[in-house]
């Protein structure tokens, strides 16, 4: 569906059909619309930018079908999901998807992160770690590692989309105006080649593109990346930062693929010191920035033994 004044996608237009059922659920003071399926214990899939739940579309039937209730929100600011003027801070988000655990009526869940979905896993872990019963965490540093990345002159390049993000309502329009594609560009330069070369890759594209269209989504994409650089010397980042020093206690999972550009696996790598639980690191050879789409059965399959075996390794 189209809003009536400028031909712009509206919310319903990321109510996709499938093996699963949409609604929406009141979560610390926003509603957050939610993809859901299968019963059993609760894992919950938190997706990245420039992304919404449909990214989890291979685990979502899957997982299920293994035996899980599987729910996949649109975060803060994101698809069919409330999007406030503000709240795009990680300790905010984090209280929402810690929320939405509760409001599930379960104590807690396996977290599986991708991206910023993966920042959230990370910081749900250390500052609400009692909702947080395993953590799988796609394509991210613990926040930590990642500032501390920052001083390598490969992860800086990396990640300097991220100051074009500063300018205020500049990106909001190159990211809504039909004559200019940068949610294509960076998936390209993200993606493994193999994928990019796919007609999935175009249907995904095209997919996240009609999302970030949708009326206030990009202000609520571009206010995450604000948080996150303009708060590193600010107090409430600085508080953030020594509270994420926390020990994560859960058993964690982190996939990575060899050849994401845009989290370098060097810096994601070494994010195993701030875990006290059971914790393994897996590099997936050829693979870009987007596992969960680009080798959705491998994820399944690393996703669903992590959560089922009773006693994980603890290599680091």
């Amino acid at each position: 569906m189209t809003g009536p004044a400028d031909g712009r996608p509206d919310a319903t237009s990321v109510l996709l059909p499938g093996p699963w059922t949409h609604r929406t659920i009141s979560a610390n003071g926003v509603g957050l619309h939610v993809a859901e399926a299968g019963t059993g214990p609760l894992v919950l899939l938190l997706h990245g930018f420039p992304q919404f739940w449909w990214t989890w579309r291979s685990q979502l039937a899957a997982l299920a079908d293994s035996g899980f209730h599987v729910v996949a929100p649109d975060l803060r600011g994101y698809g069919a999901s409330d999007k406030p003027p503000r709240g795009y801070d990680l300790p905010t988000l984090s209280a929402d998807v810690a929320a939405l655990v509760r409001a599930l009526g379960e104590q807690d869940a396996v977290v599986v992160g991708h991206d910023w979905g993966g920042l959230l896993g990370w910081t749900m872990a250390a500052l609400h770690p009692r909702s947080v019963r395993r953590l799988v965490v796609l394509s991210m540093a613990h926040p930590r590692r990642l500032r501390a990345g920052m001083t390598d002159p490969r992860q800086r390049r990396a990640s300097a989309y991220v100051l074009r993000f500063q300018v205020p309502r500049l990106p909001e329009r190159m990211l809504t105006r039909a004559d200019d594609d940068p949610v294509a560009d960076l998936m390209q330069r993200w993606a493994g080649p193999e994928w990019a070369r796919t007609t999935d890759f175009a249907e995904a594209v095209d997919r996240y593109r009609s999302a970030s269209r949708i009326p206030q989504a990009a202000y609520g994409a571009m206010e995450y990346h604000r948080w996150a650089a303009r708060s590193q010397l600010r107090p409430d980042g600085l508080r953030y930062s020594r509270r994420m020093a926390a020990p994560i206690t859960a058993p964690t999972l982190q996939l990575h693929g060899e050849l994401d550009t845009c989290v370098l696996p060097s810096t994601a790598y070494g994010s195993g010191r701030y875990v006290a639980g059971a914790y393994e690191w897996r590099e997936l050879p050829g693979i870009g920035h987007f596992p969960q789409e680009e080798v959705p059965d491998t994820v399944t399959s690393a996703i669903t033994d992590w959560m089922k075996d009773p006693v994980p390794p603890t290599p680091r």
